[in-house]
């Protein structure tokens, strides 16, 4: 009984200390936050002090649970990507202050839109995360295919661009479909659909 009880007490401090960083980091996003409306703060500059592990999971379908209850507003999960971080294969939410490790099942940032734009005469993809990160992508920022585990437990090819700081995002099956769109489809030798992508001077093969 007495263990229980302790347990019990763990189970609240934990959760406690779970909704106080949470809301710590919301609070000096809120602070932090300039008149552009993406502006990612210099995480790479920041050396705050590891404080733990929260009860934060970001799935594989790009869904937020903090506690195992769905995060449903956007404007928080925006403010919240802001201050992603990856570190020796780790996600984490970083401030100047803290590093609170969180659990990711593949990439914390989604694709959702496709569109082609036009910089010093030169045709350039530009992609825009469900965050309104907005990537073009280029040598820096490339797109490439990885295996993910299926339901089935086989691996999926999945398309992915490099965003930031070693984060990736997961391109969208509807935003996939434009970039099919807006590429050539071509098959090799061993009979693998190649999608052939332009991006300024970047040219890109992805094998599906």
């Amino acid at each position: 009984m007495v263990n229980q009880n302790h347990s019990s007490q763990e189970t609240k401090q934990t959760t406690s200390l779970d909704d106080k960083n949470l809301m710590s980091i919301a609070q000096y996003l809120k602070h932090a936050q300039q008149s552009h409306k993406r502006s990612i703060p210099p995480l790479d500059q920041w050396h705050p002090k590891h404080c733990g592990k929260m009860d934060l999971l970001v799935k594989a379908n790009g869904e937020w649970w903090h506690e195992g209850q769905l995060i449903r507003r956007q404007a928080l999960l925006d403010l919240f990507s802001k201050v992603l971080w990856k570190e020796e294969g780790k996600f984490y939410l970083k401030t100047p202050v803290e590093q609170i490790e969180i659990e990711v099942e593949d990439e914390p940032l989604l694709v959702s839109q496709v569109e082609q734009i036009e910089i010093e005469s030169k045709s350039f993809i530009q992609l825009t995360t469900t965050n309104q990160d907005v990537v073009i992508v280029d040598e820096s920022h490339p797109i490439f295919m990885r295996g993910y585990p299926n339901e089935a437990g086989e691996s999926e090819l999945r398309p992915y661009v490099h965003v930031r700081f070693g984060i990736n995002a997961l391109i969208q099956r509807a935003a996939f479909y434009h970039l099919i769109e807006l590429g050539n489809l071509t098959e090799n030798s061993d009979g693998d659909t190649i999608l052939t992508l332009k991006s300024g001077d970047l040219l890109l093969h992805l094998s599906s």
